[in-house]
């Protein structure tokens, strides 16, 4: 009798166990989202599909592919590595893997991904107030990063659990009221090849690749530190990594699909001269003009929740691998967010003439790098120096050649 209610007892502690994996793969899946979906996310799929028209499939087969598949695939080689990105850089070599390192955080940091956060949120609320001065909102926008950023043992609740289900809703009913009432899309005269190479570079624009490499680290140190120690010892926090990457992975390929139709269908009409703008006058048309304070809080949330994500993790990378804890996080984290405030009063525009080139030539690189580190832990392929820097050199002659 004694060994049947042990029997019992621990088959009922193993399905236990396994609802709480299981909304633990769903909350970090709802995180990654969140970390991922911020500034370009929004903007690059609306300006794909009104570029793309009724060509709109072949483009987003190319936008998936570096804007969802490359970055998952960043995610798992970064898992494969354990979150360690000294170890996953430094194939490269020491100090090219550390500057490579350097570069692309603070790329996703202070000098790109996180201020763009910042201006796409500040152009889509001075439509509906045009007075709001531009310094005045980034302050306060970093404000609010800071004092979210600060509180890093949280941030998978904050993420995963309050604003992502919230923001999901959003964008749901934007992309639900826009397909019902979708007229026909406007015809491209590009063909499908062109089109689905325009969205595989688009992609690059995400910068999700980039900001894969340092999510994954912030992604398992949370995990630890909400998993047992037996868990751990057995691999179950890799699987719930897994399993929350495709999750994320998931629910990117949704929105972008159906951000990416909805400006196919009813965005040829829609003459703007800025891509930042195109949001706010797309929900315009699909529900009205006092849809506006919807499109705000769509765009305030996105942009936030990827803002506190990226400026974590820029400020962990500074604070660990380059002043070896010699200044508090706190301290590094406020100087960024300075940085950062200054940066995104250049406005989306600027700042994406900026990242552009840049992308451009780095991002075939990455992709290399993240391909052959799989390998190397898969299949111990051991190659990777000359290649990596052959494809950037090929994508650097290549942009210079047709810029």
């Amino acid at each position: 009798m004694s060994k049947n209610l042990s029997y019992i007892a621990s088959a009922h502690a193993t399905r236990g166990t396994k609802r709480l994996l299981n909304m633990q793969s769903f909350g970090l899946g709802l995180a990654i989202f969140s970390m991922f979906f911020g500034a370009g996310n929004l903007i690059f799929p609306l300006a794909l599909g009104q570029f793309a028209g009724d060509k709109t499939l072949s483009a987003i087969a190319g936008l998936i592919l570096t804007a969802v598949l490359m970055p998952i695939a960043g995610v798992i080689a970064m898992v494969l590595f354990e979150g360690n990105y000294s170890q996953f850089f430094g194939r490269l070599g020491k100090i090219p893997g550390l500057l490579l390192a350097l570069t692309v955080i603070s790329l996703l940091g202070p000098l790109g991904s996180t201020p763009r956060c910042i201006a796409l949120s500040y152009a889509t609320f001075h439509a509906i107030s045009p007075g709001l001065s531009s310094l005045a909102f980034s302050a306060l926008s970093c404000e609010i990063i800071f004092f979210c950023a600060v509180r890093k043992n949280r941030l998978l609740a904050l993420l995963g659990w309050g604003l992502t289900p919230l923001l999901l809703g959003l964008l749901g009913i934007i992309i639900v009221m826009g397909l019902i009432s979708a007229p026909a899309a406007s015809t491209s005269a590009s063909s499908h090849l062109a089109l689905c190479l325009h969205g595989l570079r688009e992609g690059y624009n995400t910068m999700d690749l980039l900001a894969a490499f340092f999510f994954s680290s912030v992604i398992l140190n949370l995990l630890r530190s909400k998993l047992g120690e037996e868990e751990l010892q057995n691999g179950t926090h890799l699987r719930t990594a897994y399993q929350a990457s495709v999750i994320g992975a998931l629910l990117l390929a949704l929105v972008y699909v159906g951000f990416s139709y909805l400006a196919a269908f009813h965005g040829q009409d829609l003459a703007t001269h800025s891509k930042e703008s195109l949001l706010a006058l797309l929900i315009t048309k699909i529900a009205g003009p006092y849809a506006g304070i919807v499109v705000s809080i769509t765009v305030g949330l996105a942009c936030l929740t990827t803002a506190i994500a990226l400026i974590s993790a820029y400020a962990d990378f500074m604070h660990r691998e380059i002043l070896k804890e010699k200044v508090s996080y706190e301290l590094i984290l406020a100087a960024s967010l300075l940085v950062t405030m200054w940066v995104s009063t250049f406005e989306f525009g600027g700042i994406a003439a900026f990242l552009g080139p840049v992308l451009q030539i780095c991002y075939p690189g990455l992709i290399a790098l993240t391909m052959l580190n799989i390998a190397h832990r898969l299949h111990g392929f051991m190659p990777i120096k000359r290649m990596v820097l052959g494809t950037f050199l090929l994508s650097t002659i290549i942009y210079t050649l047709n810029s």
